[in-house]
This record gives structure tokens, sequence and C-alpha cells, in this order.
């Protein structure tokens, strides 16, 4: 599929369907509004947001010659596409290492990483790990917290995959179980009557499960819990955070986890200063949830690496090769590997799109998703590099987009150019004008008070009528001692009698 192009028929069947109950008698405001929605108003350019490459960490299998990993991790954690699949070998990011490592030295850690980075597996691999090692069908000896049943749901299908496909039974040595409230009571009854090595739940499940008297089979079975996760810690904030900061400390309790582990993912819990502040701050918040020490040496971000060659902008070579890389039109971006991230326009592509990097220590880091289209996008960008005009400029950003999706990196599913198209769409509100004679009156379809520079002249919202297009200021009439006076109201306000007498003000000077 083209997103592109689906993206364009959205827009399209929306554009015609707002336009489709528009119906506007004057000239002058329908152009304003037919020019505004052209322009965007209900739907700005997309955004486009390239997901980086991400440092290698080890492969596995190399854990489990170094002894890191327990041997039947070798057959969970493997790529598998189907249920009876073996699956081939998993590689693991950076930062997924890393969490393995805080894992087993006993850390509380947070891992603070942006989507699609596998978060899920930096705090999967050392439970199931640790579960392995200690003995499974001991009791619950993980928890893992999500903030919304969808995301458990989600999880629960990941652990599948893991947990369960490529055993001939469909039935891994680890076992898991959701346990959010969804579940039938025959479904309750089974997981009360054998609970679960890993428990997937919500927050709100977890309150409950430590109030009930039927769940405290649960508690007992939880006796000595090695890990409590938090999936997307960032969640948690205000009264929220301050009832699920308390809800962990009373499950660490209730469990007797002398030896708990605190874990936490999130994709954004801080954005301001520099990496290492950011460390700082996520630790000292982590800290405050957890009720147990998080150090800022165990807030695990992401290592990116470039999966082109960086160009410089500046030198000339490279801009002619990007300039005649874009001049042939009719020839298609590369559809191997190493041509494709070899080609200039895919070096340019992951240096605007993709990656920025940290000014103080040359980090690198993701760059916020931006446009291809307007004034500020990238075709303009690419244009004023090449003298190439932006129309064509833009075509082959989405051309290479999308073959850099279709090819995958050595030795990993994951493509090339994974990207998301962020759309933006707005349902709008009104025309809000001054009362004035038509030719006169100041238009605009942002909503304030006053005509810009002018506080004399106030705006109010317009109504139009469905049958003739006839616009009406929308109005409230309000009696005072010394007089009456008009203020804008909104179209579907109530009608109450302290405030004044809802109505419309008519003004139509060819037709008074």
């Amino acid at each position: 599929m083209n997103v592109f192009e689906f993206r364009n028929r959205v827009i399209s069947d929306y554009g015609a369907y707002i336009r489709s109950f528009i119906s506007i008698r004057d000239g002058r405001i329908r152009e304003r509004v037919e020019t505004d929605l052209q322009g965007g108003l209900l739907w700005p350019e997309p955004r486009i947001g390239l997901n980086p490459a991400f440092a290698e960490g080890a492969w596995i299998d190399e854990l489990l010659h170094q002894k890191v990993l327990h041997s039947e991790c070798g057959k969970i954690f493997r790529i598998k596409p189907t249920a009876h699949d073996a699956g081939t070998g998993l590689k693991l990011h950076r930062h997924q290492l890393e969490a393995v490592h805080a894992a087993q030295r006993g850390r509380n850690y947070v891992l603070t990483t942006g989507t699609g980075s596998g978060k899920s597996l930096a705090y999967i691999v050392p439970i199931v790990d640790a579960i392995l090692k200690r003995g499974p069908h001991k009791g619950i000896q993980a928890i893992v917290v999500y903030p919304m049943n969808a995301l458990a749901n989600s999880q629960d299908q990941e652990l599948t995959k893991f947990l369960c496909h490529g055993y001939p039974d469909g039935k891994g040595p680890v076992t898991f179980r959701l346990y959010t409230g969804q579940e039938d009571d025959e479904k309750r009854q089974q997981i009360l009557a054998d609970p679960p090595d890993i428990l997937l739940t919500n927050y709100v499940m977890l309150e409950l499960i430590l109030t009930r008297v039927d769940e405290r089979k649960l508690i007992q079975a939880a006796k000595g819990l090695r890990f409590l996760v938090l999936d997307e810690l960032h969640t948690y904030r205000g009264r929220q955070g301050a009832d699920v900061a308390l809800l962990v400390r009373r499950t660490r309790d209730a469990c007797e986890a002398s030896q708990l582990q605190h874990v936490g993912t999130s994709a954004t819990m801080a954005t301001e200063g520099t990496f290492e502040s950011q460390r700082q701050e996520v630790a000292r918040v982590a800290s405050l949830i957890f009720g147990a020490p998080v150090e800022p040496a165990d807030v695990i971000g992401e290592t990116l690496r470039r999966a082109t060659p960086e160009p410089d902008l500046a030198d000339t070579t490279f801009r002619e090769a990007l300039t005649r890389r874009l001049t042939d039109a009719a020839s298609p971006p590369p559809a191997e590997y190493q041509a494709f991230i070899q080609d200039p326009l895919s070096c340019w592509i992951e240096s605007a799109f993709g990656l920025t990097t940290e000014a103080e220590s040359g980090r690198l880091l993701r760059a916020a998703p931006r446009p291809i289209g307007g004034p500020e996008g990238g075709a303009a960008e690419l244009s004023s590099l090449t003298g190439i005009p932006s129309d064509q400029c833009g075509r082959a950003i989405q051309e290479q987009l999308l073959a850099g999706y279709a090819i995958r990196q050595p030795d990993s599913p994951f493509p090339v150019f994974a990207f998301r198209l962020h759309q933006f769409i707005s349902r709008g509100d009104t025309v809000y004008a001054s009362v004035e004679p038509e030719a006169d009156r100041y238009l605009t379809v942002y909503p304030q008070r006053f005509v810009p520079g002018d506080r004399g002249r106030l705006l109010f919202p317009l109504t139009f009528c469905r049958e003739c297009g006839q616009e009406y200021y929308t109005v409230r009439l309000i009696e005072e001692p010394t007089g009456s006076r008009m203020e804008g109201r909104a179209f579907d306000a109530k009608p109450i009698e302290a405030t004044g007498t809802l109505g419309y003000l008519y003004l139509n000077t060819a037709e008074p």
C-alpha cells in the first residue's frame, strides 16, 4: 500500500464530506473558507517521522554461549512467523542488552526509548531468564502493569509468539496470563487455581487484587515477587501518579517482596536539557513512583546509529551527486540494500527526517517529525539545496521512503526506512466577523474577540442557514441598567436566563 496515496484519498473524501454541508451565500466569505480549506486549515501537511536504526547489542545465541542467559532462552527468543515455526535468531539492540545487564545486577531501571525500539523485550527477556534460572511454576514471579487494557492485550499477543510458538503443544516452560477484568468467570477461576509465572494486568485491577477477598490467592502466589513492571511510566502523573505510587508500595508490602526489582518503560518522560540531565530527572521521578532508588546510570536510553553514510552538505561533490540523482526522474530508487544506503538521496533523507545531533555530547537523537511539503518542509529544503523544483523533490522523497520501507536490514525483519505518516485532522470551527457592511467587515476562521490591532471592533461567530446560506451573527443579548449589549456565543450554548437572551443578529445591506 502506498501510504501517501492512501492519505490523499482520505483527505479527498473528508474534504468532500465537509463541503457537502457547507452552504455560504456571501461570495467573500465563501472564497475565504475555500481558500483556507485548500490551504490545509482542517488537514495540515502530514508529518513524517523516520524511525532510526539502533546500535547493535548481541545475538541471543551469543548470550547463551557467554552463559548470560539460560539455555532455554535460545528457543524462546527467536523470530517465529507462525505458531509451528522454530524461528530464526534474534539480535538485541544495545539498549535492550543494557537492560538485561541492569536486571541481572539486581538494579531498578527505566527504559526510556522511542516508538518501535522494542521496549517490552527489555523487561521480558530478563524476567523470563530469571524465572528459568529460579525454576518456573513457583508462583507469580513478575507482575506487569499497563495503563490501558489495549496495551495489555497487545503484549499478551507478543508473549504468545515468544513463549508459546515453536513448542509442539503450544505451551512453553514459562507461563503468563492476562488478568484485567475482561476475563469471564471461568478464566478467572483458572488463573486463581493455577497462577502463572507472569501476570499481565492494569493498575485498577491490581488495586482490586489487593483489596478483594476472592483475589487473595493471587497475592499468596506472589509472595517474594521478583519483578514489578510499570509500562508507559510517563502516564502516571498528578493524582493518578500518587495513587499508583502508593499502589506500588502496597503491592511490595503485600507480596513481602524484599528483593523486588522495579522496572519502568517510557517513550517520553523528560524532553528538556541534555541527555544526561534528562536521565537525572527521569531517575528522580521514577524513584518517587517506585518508592525505591533509581540511579541516573540505570535510566537506559536508546543508542542510535546511521543506516547511511553521513553526508556533508557543504561538499560540492555530494551536492552534485544528489542533484544528478534527482534530475534522473525516470530512474527508480535502488531495490538492493547496499545500493540503497549508498544512494545520496537516502543519505540526505536520513539526515533531514531521521536524526539530529546533541550539541553538548555529539549523541545521535531522533529528529522531530516534519512535513515533506509546505514552506518549512523537506521538499523545499531539498529544492534549495539542489535547484530542482520543489514538487519534483517531494515526489522523489516519497518514492525513496516507500522503497526504503520495502528493503529489509541484513539479518533483521526491520526495514531500512521505517517511517510513520502523522496526519492531523480537525473538525473545524466557524467564521468570525466584525459587525460591519459586507465589504468592510473583517473575516477570520480563528477564534478571537477583537479585530487584530483594533480593540474597538468586536468579532462574533457566524452561523449559516442550511437552506440558503445566509450568514447570521451568533450572539447573546444582555440587558443592563445602562442599556443593551451583545456578546458572541457558541452555537450550541444553552439558554440561561441570568446570562441574557440567546439569538442571532441579521445584517444584510442588500436585503435589509
